[in-house]
């Protein structure tokens, strides 16, 4: 700080304390800015983290919804091509037992 003289009227000492004042409230000011600042880069340095995890999660749920489909898919074909070569079928989910107009016709 400054040492006041006996020259100096009561505004000059008073602009020098208000100066001196906004000087150190500036400096206050601009170490929180720069707090604030490193906070900011670690929040998005996180978020960076995820999103690599976020890329993986969503490839493995596509595999996994392509293998399930293909799965599906398969087991349908499997089921179509039984129920193909069988003949006369009946209705699904009955064993196979011919509920019908043609039932026990034919045999």
């Amino acid at each position: 700080m400054f040492e006041p003289t006996t020259t100096e009227s009561f505004f000059e000492r008073e602009r020098d304390r208000l100066v001196d004042e906004l000087s150190s409230g500036f400096e206050e000011m601009m170490t929180h800015t720069n707090v604030l600042n490193r906070k900011l880069e670690e929040v998005y340095g996180v978020g960076k983290e995820f999103t690599t995890v976020a890329a993986l999660w969503g490839e493995s749920t596509y595999l996994n919804y392509v293998l399930s489909s293909r799965r599906f898919s398969a087991l349908i074909r499997e089921q179509q091509a039984e129920m193909g070569s069988g003949g006369d079928v009946g209705v699904p989910g009955t064993g196979g037992a011919n509920f019908g107009p043609n039932a026990g016709h034919g045999r």
